[in-house]
């Protein structure tokens, strides 16, 4: 997986966390630095722990399922890109207090994550080096998730299913490339 690649996962999988801290940003009075802080180290952390998870679970099928790793990969990044997108262009609207008491937080911080299991699985078939994909996913799900605070408490809910769509959108098409990549290599 090249760097741009493993840019643009981490970017796709951290789309929900930025979604979910515009959200947060949006329901602050008052643009809290310490908040925001908190909610990028919320979200990172487990943006950075969850695919670590799905690698060292998954690794040990690494050399099983490796005739049928590109169709995995393919599917996972599909099945988490179409859900993404699914849910963006659902007209529901979530709940999101502006407490980041770690009993809010906590539940947030694995509900955005889940997606970053499977992709943990996915890099296990990839074989890719999995402490730094994990500490650069981390570190730009943090970044973004900042970013996400200091958005909503400007701009509100307005860019909130763009960014999940386009999110989806990348990962499907990450998956795509893998799928075509093995199948006329």
């Amino acid at each position: 997986m090249s760097l741009i690649e493993l840019f643009l996962t981490a970017v796709a999988l951290s789309m929900d966390a930025f979604a979910v801290s515009i959200c947060k940003g949006l329901s602050m009075r008052k643009l809290n630095v310490r908040h925001a802080v908190i909610v990028g180290l919320y979200f990172g952390g487990f943006q950075a722990l969850m695919p670590l998870m799905g690698y060292l679970m998954s690794i040990s099928f690494q050399e099983a399922l490796n005739i049928y790793d590109h169709w995995a990969s393919f599917i996972l990044l599909a099945i988490i890109g179409g859900n993404m997108i699914r849910e963006a262009l659902n007209p529901e609207e979530e709940y999101c207090g502006d407490s980041v008491a770690f009993r809010e937080m906590l539940p947030l911080a694995i509900a955005t994550s889940v997606d970053a299991l499977a992709v943990g699985v996915t890099f296990a078939f990839l074989r890719v080096h999995i402490l730094p994909a994990v500490t650069f996913i981390g570190v730009v799900t943090f970044c973004l998730s900042i970013v996400g605070v200091k958005v909503g408490s400007v701009f509100g809910m307005r860019y909130k299913s763009r960014a999940e769509i386009a999110g989806g959108a990348i990962l499907i098409m990450i998956g795509a490339k893998i799928l075509l990549e093995h199948l006329f290599a």
